[in-house]
């Protein structure tokens, strides 16, 4: 048997490990789903990288940021109780 067998853990011990697994596992995948969205949204959005952001660019980021910011809500609110 491995280490997290019944007869090893309690049941509210488990029960916390699977809350903080699943925890974790949404962690990642919104960490990985960030990455994405920012490397996509970056090439979308910055038609000329400089050291500036003209007017327009600045609106889609700040679109996509407000968007991404009541996604992430939802997910939470969905995902992390």
């Amino acid at each position: 048997m491995d280490g997290l067998s019944s007869d090893k853990i309690s049941p509210s011990q488990r029960d916390e490990l699977m809350d903080q697994v699943k925890q974790q596992i949404v962690i990642a995948n919104t960490q990985e789903l960030l990455t994405k969205i920012g490397e996509k949204c970056f090439t979308k959005c910055i038609s000329k990288p400089g050291s500036s952001l003209d007017n327009s660019e600045q609106v889609r980021l700040l679109d996509l940021v407000c968007f991404y910011q009541l996604w992430n809500r939802c997910f939470r609110k969905i995902f992390v109780v």
